[in-house]
């Protein structure tokens, strides 16, 4: 591969370029507040990919991904059960809150778990960190002591970006108070060294706690952020354009990181949000309003997912789409792989061949593929489904040339394809054959001596014609009838699949096959 100009490589060497020769450290988080959507996902995977471009230049890479379950249970979000029981764990922390859909050790763990198990199937397996257990452990005490220490320049850096200064008693660290778990705290005074006095306005609890022995005290996020960089020496963590907007979450975290704890902040990039193909606006787990990493993975498979991502700049909005548009991604896909596997020898379009192919080798989950796939146009495949009635083993036996190691990425293309047309296709794309027997009504006795004569004729000629030669008979036989083709067309497609319209006619002919057809035809 020559020099790439692939956003992950170029990120890659900017890192490469700004942290010297070490092992690199890549990471992400979020807080499991609610499902995990695929807006979230894009953090992973653009981490994923330039931790993978770091790899692949010959670099160590450490690729950590925080679970920031201590954070604040704030909102039940939308249709969940049990909303009464989950409302009384509000202001505690998520990690505290039941999992009130499953058997999960807390509502946190389940979203987190909902994830670990499917990252791996597009390729990811980052080194998990869950921040409760590094505050309840007390693992962040110095850190937590260092904030308190400078106080007074956290204030200064933190005002800089406010329009309502911090007050004159701020403190730098918030507490869930040891009897009730709420956040409903007021820190009263430190002692300079590991004490920490606090009471809570929610059951009137008051006591002082030693930061190295002590569960209950965290740092407010704009001062956790740049602690953790300086904890696990983070190289690159790229934001979403919310905490990168101008006196955001990471303009401060900058100053804070460097003035406070000694480190430079990580190279970054700005992500934008992802939504959803006919709503505006990005996604959000507390209303509900989302779609996880699994609903993606049910339509696209996971090569195709990493490709609508590989192939898109980070700091550009798109759609994820459930529409007619599934089709055209799946063609883009696999037009770029039969590219991949014809590399040209022409200098001038040599240029433009590596661009796709870094995308296309980006896209796979398990290394690029010795050689090109089986493809079958998603179009047809939709079509042999639907014949089929979802039997991907009778649309395998039809094809009969996919090969042993072909089997696996084509039955799972099969299946996000049946998925699609069950789920999301429109009404005028779905299809099913008629029973033999069942017989379209209102059809004047032209168009029923028309599909008499059409039986007679597939039975006696399609086996031995081609698509080309036979489409001439059927317009032949057309013409001796008199008859116009808008006459017939709406008549056999409702004889075949109750529809006025469909797929192209002698194709989709060819497709269903001799035998079905004059097993239906037959009848009239």
């Amino acid at each position: 591969m020559n020099q790439s100009t692939h956003w992950a490589d170029l990120t890659a060497d900017k890192i490469i370029r700004e942290k010297g020769d070490k092992t690199y450290v890549c990471a992400s988080g979020i807080t499991p507040s609610g499902t995990v959507h695929i807006g979230n996902f894009r953090e992973i995977i653009s981490v994923a990919l330039v931790a993978q471009a770091l790899r692949e230049k010959g670099k160590d890479v450490r690729f950590i991904y925080s679970w920031d379950d201590y954070d604040v249970f704030r909102k039940v979000p939308k249709n969940m059960p049990q909303p009464e029981l989950l409302e009384t764990y509000l202001r505690k922390p998520i990690t505290l809150v039941p999992d009130v859909k499953g058997d999960s050790q807390s509502y946190a763990a389940a979203n987190e778990l909902a994830v670990e198990k499917w990252l791996p199937v597009v390729g990811i397996e980052p080194e998990y960190i869950y921040q409760a257990q590094k505050y309840r452990n007390s693992e962040y005490a110095e850190g937590i002591r260092t904030a308190l220490v400078n106080r007074e320049n956290i204030m200064r850096i933190l005002n800089e970006h406010r329009t309502q200064p911090l007050a004159e008693d701020w403190m730098p660290v918030s507490v869930f108070c040891s009897a009730c778990d709420k956040d409903t705290t007021t820190v009263h005074s430190w002692d300079g060294d590991w004490g920490v006095e606090y009471s809570c306005s929610s059951c009137g609890n008051k006591e002082t706690v030693d930061l190295r022995e002590t569960p209950c005290v965290k740092l407010p996020w704009r001062i956790d952020w740049p602690m953790r960089w300086q904890v696990e020496q983070v190289d690159f963590e790229p934001a979403g354009k919310d905490h990168h907007s101008e006196g955001g979450s990471f303009d401060t975290a900058i100053k804070v990181a460097s003035e406070i704890y000694g480190v430079s902040a990580p190279v970054t990039f700005q992500y934008d949000f992802v939504s959803m193909k006919g709503r505006g606006g990005k996604m959000s787990s507390s209303s509900g309003e989302l779609i996880s990493l699994p609903d993606v993975l049910e339509i696209y498979t996971p090569e195709i997912a990493r490709f609508m991502f590989a192939g898109t700049r980070p700091n550009t909005e798109f759609a994820i789409s459930f529409d007619l548009d599934v089709l055209k991604i799946y063609e883009d896909y696999e037009k770029l792989e039969r590219s991949y596997f014809d590399k040209p020898d022409n200098e001038k379009k040599l240029k433009k061949w590596y661009k796709g192919a870094r995308i296309y080798e980006l896209s796979q989950v398990h290394g690029v593929p010795e050689t090109l796939p089986y493809q079958i146009p998603i179009r047809h495949l939709c079509n042999l489904l639907q014949i089929m009635n979802g039997d991907i083993d009778g649309v395998i036996s039809y094809l009969g040339d996919i090969s042993a190691d072909q089997m696996d990425r084509f039955r799972l293309k099969a299946q996000c394809a049946w998925n699609w047309i069950r789920e999301y296709a429109p009404e005028d794309f779905q299809f099913s054959l008629q029973t033999p027997g069942t017989l379209a009504q209102g059809l004047t006795p032209q168009q029923i001596e028309a599909l008499k004569r059409m039986s007679a004729l597939t039975a006696a000629k399609m086996s031995s014609l081609d698509e080309k030669t036979f489409s001439t008979a059927m317009y032949d036989m057309l013409k001796e009838m008199d008859m116009e083709s808008s006459e017939f067309f709406p008549a056999i497609y409702q004889a075949l699949i109750a529809k006025e319209k469909g797929p192209r006619l002698i194709n989709f002919l060819y497709t269903i096959g001799p035998d079905k057809i004059t097993s239906i035809l037959s009848h009239y």
